[in-house]
């Protein structure tokens, strides 16, 4: 999803040995953190937290028999939501051309409903791409002239040839029906996973999952292999696209529920995304914090993270202000602490060169991600200099059902600049819902659906329907 750029300054403090990791044995939780072998040797630092629910029962109308039956009401409505028909048909064609018609008309139609107060349904939405429009836009290089109608009395001249239609290369066709519903830290099937980007840690999370822990979420948040506390093999092929996705696949299996919610940070969303794509009836929603387009990833030959490992050593006072500079907003003295508190981007420069050079993963293109049916929340920091707004613009325009929320006072780290802001924007997309239908059955309904619509800066599903 990022170019390789985007990711490499992520990993500013470098220049330290791997890290010592408690051994196996030492698996207990302490403080929510546990150590969990996913491999042979292959340990990841995982923090969990299990909140602590207590069943309210009122002593006067509830007693045993009565109170199980109450849970088993709570439970079958924390269930309830909306039912969505995810209906579209993918077409790519040899020249490179990707044509995607959205024939779900359900939840365009209450989305649309909240930005521009139409009430009636769009049936059908036709996102062209930016190389389709440009070729659509062009002035034709052979044009066809008009044919000349002939002189009275002479005969009517054969028609010209008819041009033989494209045929499609690739043609994708999703039909499927999805149960959207609200998740509230109560739900005892709802599970929280935070997965940082290159450089990261768990611990660049800490105030979104102290935050959803005190609201009695469960959440889980793992390191990355070589980052935080995770083991750090020395072997290139151990930091590569599918061996991390792996990785986090045997986390997933591990810890899901019955509806799981996918956080990811950077190179973090292209985790998020496989698994999306792995699990689509256990992934319940996604939220991609400045994760970029939906380009494979391919490393590039020319990146300054090419360079020796004792070069990046000696380079890592001026990649940390590098980082500094372009990864926060501002860089006061807060920004600073953030860099050094929980050695959230400490990591050795064989592990930077390893991950730079193991982003490959061609299966994650624009016809990948547009297969994702799963509701997804794209948050963007205004000042990132690390991806651009197009690309999460574009990145919008190719998923189904996209919300796009832009914090004008953020940046590419924008969890830790913006703590609140991102905790309460993340909040209400747990909450929401969709009103299929089509009637307010309750102002509280209403507001809860208005309100989270508003939050967010724009919507880029239908932006083709404006030209």
């Amino acid at each position: 999803m990022l170019t390789t750029i985007t990711e490499g300054i992520l990993c500013c403090l470098t220049g330290k040995a791997a890290r010592l990791v408690l051994p196996l044995e030492s698996t207990e939780p302490s403080d929510g953190f546990e150590f969990v072998e996913v491999k042979p040797g292959r340990v990841l630092r995982v923090r969990h937290i299990i909140p602590e629910r207590q069943p309210v029962v009122n002593d006067e109308h509830v007693a045993n028999g009565e109170q199980k039956a109450a849970d088993h009401d709570e439970n079958k409505n924390d269930s309830s939501g909306g039912g969505v028909h995810c209906k579209r048909k993918i077409t790519v064609y040899r020249n490179g051309q990707l044509v995607i018609e959205n024939l779900g008309d359900v939840l365009h139609a209450e989305i649309l409903q909240c930005q521009d107060g139409d009430l009636e349904p769009c049936s059908t939405v036709e996102v062209e791409l930016a190389d389709y429009k440009e070729l659509a836009s062009s002035p034709d290089p052979n044009p066809v002239p008009p044919p000349v109608p002939p002189p009275p009395g002479e005969q009517k001249p054969a028609p010209p040839p008819r041009r033989r239609r494209r045929k499609p290369k690739r043609t994708v066709l999703i039909d499927s029906k999805r149960l959207i519903s609200s998740c509230k830290g109560t739900h005892s099937d709802v599970a929280l996973f935070f997965v940082h980007g290159v450089g990261g840690s768990l611990d660049i999370w800490s105030s979104q999952l102290d935050f959803f822990s005190r609201l009695g979420y469960e959440v889980i948040a793992p390191d990355l292999a070589g980052h935080g506390a995770s083991t750090a093999p020395q072997i290139a092929a151990a930091y590569t696209f599918y061996a991390l996705a792996e990785d986090l696949r045997a986390i997933f299996k591990r810890y899901a529920r019955k509806r799981n919610i996918l956080i990811g940070h950077s190179y973090g969303v292209s985790f998020c995304t496989f698994l999306a794509h792995e699990y689509p009836d256990l992934v319940h929603k996604v939220v991609m914090i400045n994760g970029g387009g939906p380009t494979p990833l391919e490393p590039s030959l020319c990146s300054i993270f090419q360079l020796p490992s004792c070069v990046l050593h000696c380079l890592s006072p001026c990649l940390a202000w590098s980082f500094l500079k372009a990864g926060f907003a501002h860089q006061g003295a807060k920004e600073k602490q953030l860099l050094k508190q929980g050695n959230a981007f400490n990591v050795s420069p064989f592990v930077l060169r390893a991950m730079m050079g193991g982003q490959y993963w061609p299966e994650g293109d624009e016809v990948y991600h547009a297969e994702l049916t799963v509701p997804i929340l794209l948050v963007h920091g205004m000042c990132d200099k690390f991806v651009p707004m197009d690309e999460d613009q574009r990145m919008a325009e190719i998923l189904l059902f996209a919300f796009l929320k832009v914090i004008e006072e953020g940046s590419h780290m924008v969890m830790m600049e913006c703590p609140d802001t991102v905790n309460t924007l993340l909040h209400e997309f747990f909450l929401w819902e969709p009103d299929v239908s089509g009637k307010v059955s309750s102002k509280t309904d209403t507001e809860k659906s208005i309100g989270f619509s508003d939050t967010l800066h724009t919507l880029r599903l239908n932006k083709s329907m404006d030209k």
